[in-house]
């Protein structure tokens, strides 16, 4: 049996025994906590605990009472597996140039909560040496300085970005104070609705309260609606500024950011941070900001963390980012070897098809490219804010640009989310890269943007004389797979049968079996071919459930001679009839349905004389085809 429980130093209990006809019960003469009655409930039972930070002081210390770790499952494990993701730490004192000399002495002089000191006269003692501090880091100058350095500081995270932070401050008092100075800077983020506005406050609070608090002081269902608008990622509300509430146990994955200016420690120090380490879409990591001087603190909580044997650091400098943005812009910078782009900043939309084209150009060019921006806008997203990296942000927002245009008029291996497409289109425009560059590459590469439905000719033309020809090879490779995609996905025959001839192109061109202009004759062919079949299916009147059977029953050329396109188009009609009319939801599971299909499809085929020895393959593709279809038929 296993029990969770904690206990001081307490001596055995005394117990008087009361002889009763009942039986006997131990009343302990002395009160005691619960875990000491327990204990001696459950003699031998194991005393496990289960603790995410271990304390160790001199008066409290986990390993103490409950013994040591049986097992670890630490940062480092979590990050591995994706459970978390890592935070990033960044001081911001240097920055604002802040004398933090006094709230470093007046902050190791007091305890984080005042509530803990059983004392009385330490109690007092500690109230004033916290009060004084509270003064410092609440005088105006100061908050005026971190709320102007936040907004910035949260606006440039945002481009970068998108997501919700929370601020923690020391005091209600200043909690307010750092909310009236925000608004004073961004009066659109105001609103007195709390189902509206950008900004609130979320602090416990009485009606005595000063009257400066007062509009701050919701209800508990307010504060509940407030804690909706804040998880949900789409709504508004961008920024919380929080004393105590919500520092643990709170989860909000969307929440990318913790602004700390209020002296805390140990396991509560940890416990806070570990609100940004949350998995959200493409989040790569959580950023804690220190405005009021935290860096001994973690590194003290990072040595009681390893002292238990714990792996992977509670927070990682901002820095380490930037070392893998520098790294892998140089990885960028190589690629790009033989290619002039230093007029980007001038001339990027000119050089952006060009740009494209060379990497198309080298040997798994596209692959390595999009793999390597992809890991410099990760890393650029968590250390944007750095000033380090203000040189940069117009080269990172080029090579993004690239990468934009040849995820989109390209086709890619790897399905990207719809956040991580906003992501990097968001970099572009903020940065003022290009703001339309992106848009149509079409325009950019000197065609005409085409009917895609058509695949005209006048357009496959222009493919054939355009002048970057491996950006030409990638966008006619694009467009016939979305064509095939979107016109044939629930035809099995016509599917393979076009997707097999590109694919078998692209491996030549890619093995570098045949030359770029070869390939793009080779894509220009299978277009008109593709293009050729639209139109003879639209010529036969039948609609696109009835041509995919059709095409499954005239995949047979022998039969296509002998029955002829009218005969055809009848069986197709009435099988399609009695498909539809006879699947039900589970019938691919169920041999008996199955073979009930199966004859019914070997009857119609007899009963019209389609030849025999091409029916098994013909009853077999009718009904792969009918598996396609079949759950647009049930649904």
């Amino acid at each position: 049996m296993v029990a969770k429980v904690a206990e001081g130093n307490q001596a055995a209990i005394p117990y008087q025994i009361i002889p009763a006809q009942l039986p006997p019960v131990a009343i302990p003469l002395t009160v005691f906590g619960y875990s000491r009655y327990l204990r001696y409930a459950l003699p031998n039972a194991s005393f496990i605990g289960f603790t995410g930070t271990p304390i160790s002081s001199q008066d409290k210390d986990t390993y103490d009472v409950f013994g040591r770790e049986v097992s670890i499952y630490d940062i480092q494990d979590a990050v591995d597996d994706g459970a978390t993701v890592p935070i990033y730490y960044e001081s911001r004192l240097a920055k604002l140039d802040l004398n933090n000399a006094q709230i470093e002495e007046l902050s190791s002089k007091v305890e984080e909560i005042v509530e803990d000191e059983e004392d009385i006269s330490n109690r007092e003692k500690t109230k004033s040496e916290w009060s004084r501090l509270e003064k410092l880091v609440g005088s105006k100058p100061r908050i005026q300085k971190i709320s102007a350095d936040l907004v910035q500081h949260f606006e440039k995270r945002n481009e970068a970005m998108e997501g919700k932070a929370m601020i923690v401050g020391m005091s209600r008092r200043i909690c307010v104070d750092l909310y009236d100075e925000i608004v004073a800077l961004r009066p659109q983020w105001h609103n007195t609705d709390p189902k509206k506005g950008v900004i609130k406050v979320v602090m416990t609070g009485l009606a005595s309260d000063k009257k400066e608090l007062q509009p701050h002081i919701y209800s508990k269902q307010v504060k509940k609606d407030i804690e909706y608008r804040f998880k949900d990622s789409e709504d508004p509300l961008k920024l919380v500024i929080v004393r105590d509430m919500w520092l643990t146990g709170f989860d909000v994955p969307c929440c990318h950011t913790m602004y700390i200016d209020k002296p805390m420690r140990d396991h509560n120090l940890i416990q806070a941070t570990a609100r940004v380490n949350r998995v959200f879409g493409n989040k790569p990591g959580g950023l804690v900001v220190d405005y009021i001087g935290i860096a001994n603190e973690l590194k003290q909580a990072l040595n009681n963390y390893t002292e238990a044997k714990g792996r992977g650091e509670p927070t990682r400098n901002a820095e380490e980012a930037y070392s893998i943005v520098l790294e892998k812009m140089d990885i960028v910078r190589g690629l790009f070897h033989g290619f002039d782009y230093s007029g980007f900043e001038i001339n990027a939309y000119k050089l952006l098809v060009p740009a494209a084209n060379h990497i198309l150009g080298l040997d798994d060019g596209k692959k390595r490219y999009l793999d390597t921006v992809l890991a410099i806008t990760k890393a650029y997203s968590l250390c944007s804010t750095l000033d380090e990296v203000e040189p940069l942000h117009a080269e990172i927002a080029f090579f993004a640009a690239i990468k934009a245009a040849i995820g989109k008029f390209t086709s890619v291996d790897k399905k990207r989310t719809q956040e991580e497409k906003n992501s990097i289109l968001k970099q572009i425009l903020d940065n003022s890269i290009i703001a339309d560059g992106v848009i149509d590459i079409f325009e950019l590469a000197g065609l005409e943007k085409p009917e895609i439905s058509l695949l005209s000719d006048e357009f496959l033309e222009d493919i054939r004389h355009m002048k970057y020809r491996n950006l030409a090879v990638e966008l006619l490779e694009k467009l016939l797979k979305d064509q095939i995609r979107s016109r044939s996905s629930n035809n099995v025959v016509q599917e393979k049968k076009y997707s097999e001839r590109l694919q078998e192109t692209l491996r030549k061109y890619n093995n570098r079996a045949i030359e770029t202009a070869q390939v793009i004759e080779e894509l220009i062919q299978i277009a008109k071919d593709y293009r050729k079949g639209l139109e003879h299916d639209e010529a036969l009147g039948l609609n696109p459930d009835e041509i995919a059977f059709y095409d499954a029953l005239a995949d047979n050329e022998s039969a296509v001679r002998e029955l002829g396109d009218e005969t055809l188009k009848k069986i197709a009609v009435e099988i399609t009839e009695k498909l539809r009319k006879s699947t039900t939801v589970d019938w691919q599971v169920r041999d008996s349905v199955r073979a009930k299909l199966r004859i019914l499809v070997r009857r119609t085929l007899q009963r019209y004389k389609y030849p025999p020895d091409m029916a098994p393959e013909a009853i077999e593709l009718v009904l792969k085809q009918a598996e396609t279809l079949s759950n647009s038929w049930t649904q």
